[in-house]
Formats: C-alpha cells, sequence, structure tokens
C-alpha cells in the first residue's frame, strides 16, 4: 500500500519539527537535504556565512525523489546534514513502517507541494505558525542548544530571519500551504490520521 505526505512548512523556530514529533507519524526532515556548504552554487548571506534560508540552498528534486520513493515502496535512503558541518555526514535507511501517512517538515517543504501534488502524493500541506517573536526567542534557544554556529553570528541571522518571517509564510500561503498555529495543526492532521467520521443510523 502506498503513502502519502503531509508537508509541515513555515518560518524557522515555528514548532514544525516538534509538532511532527507529536502526531506519531513517520518523520523525514526535509532540512537534511541541504546542498553541501562547499557547493559553488550555495548562496551567501549578508553576515559572509552560508544562507541556509535561500531556498537555493537546498536540493527539493533530491528531496521529491526520495519522497517519490518511501511512498511507492516504504523504504528510502535518507541524507544526514549538520549545518555546524555545511554539510552531509551520513545517511540512513528510512521506513515508513506501513504507515499510509507521513510527514516531511522543513523551512523549504512549500517548495516542493506543487509537485508532490502533481504525483498525487501530497495529503495535507501545512503552513506552521507563530508570533514572531516567539519564533524568534525559539528559534535562537535551539540554534545555540545545537551549537549551529557562534552565538553573535546566531543572534545577527535571527533579526534578519525576524524581519524575514511574515514574507516566508505569504510564500508558504502562496504555494498551497494552510497556515495554522501548532496546536490547529496537530488537530488536522490527527483528524486526518482517524479518516472519515462514520455515521450510523
Amino acid at each position: 500500500m502506498s503513502a502519502r505526505v503531509v508537508l509541515l512548512a513555515g518560518p524557522s523556530g515555528a514548532g514544525k519539527s516538534r509538532l511532527a514529533e507529536l502526531t506519531g507519524l513517520p518523520v523525514v526532515r526535509l532540512d537534511d537535504f541541504y546542498r553541501d556548504g562547499d557547493d559553488e552554487a550555495m548562496p551567501r548571506s549578508p553576515l559572509g556565512i552560508v544562507d541556509w534560508d535561500d531556498p537555493a540552498s537546498w536540493d527539493g528534486d533530491r528531496a521529491v525523489a526520495a519522497l517519490d520513493l518511501l511512498c511507492a515502496t516504504g523504504q528510502a535512503d535518507m541524507p544526514i546534514y549538520e549545518i555546524s558541518a555545511d554539510g552531509t555526514v551520513g545517511h540512513r535507511e528510512f521506513s515508513t513502517e506501513g504507515s499510509p501517512l507521513i510527514i516531511a517538515e522543513g523551512i523549504f517543504a512549500d517548495q516542493i507541494t506543487g509537485e508532490l501534488r502533481d504525483r498525487g502524493l501530497l495529503a495535507l500541506a501545512i503552513c506552521v505558525r507563530h508570533h514572531r517573536l516567539v519564533t524568534f526567542a525559539r528559534r535562537f534557544q535551539r540554534d545555540l542548544r545545537e551549537h549551529r554556529k557562534p552565538p553573535f553570528t546566531l543572534l545577527r541571522r535571527g533579526l534578519l530571519l525576524l524581519r524575514d518571517d511574515p514574507q516566508v509564510v505569504r510564500r508558504c500561503v502562496d504555494a498551497g500551504c494552510d497556515p495554522m498555529t501548532p496546536k490547529s495543526a496537530l488537530r488536522r492532521i490527527s483528524a486526518l490520521i482517524a479518516g472519515p467520521t462514520r455515521h450510523h443510523n
């Protein structure tokens, strides 16, 4: 039985990863499909570092191919990417474990909404959103905890993202994602998992 994909898009730090865990579904981390930092095509931010928030830093074609294989066969090889290392550090075999639904979450999930829909693989597309200041604080705490970059670099990057968050949400909505808070999104996904309500006379 083939599976379908629930996409979770939205600004970095909005709560996509936590929401994905709460669903209980198998989770594909789309951020693992970043291009390696030494790729000449990688965009640079005004800070002089790799701009992980530019869609050009991400390989959407490779992500779609992996999801297509995963939905069709139940298994696929997935990369493991570390921003602190600016590159792919390994691979892992991923399984749907027989689930008819899988979560694919990442800040560029909106970039593949149309392609997954065209292939008949899209079950639902959500833009997870919070108030910008909440997103800023959560993102900064996460990046510090994971030692992604030096603290001052993370702070400067965080302030730039704070300014750009509304544009990210607009981009996701334009791509066909429904904007929701994490709580609303969890209710929507839970209803999808439960399936249509059956009425008995």
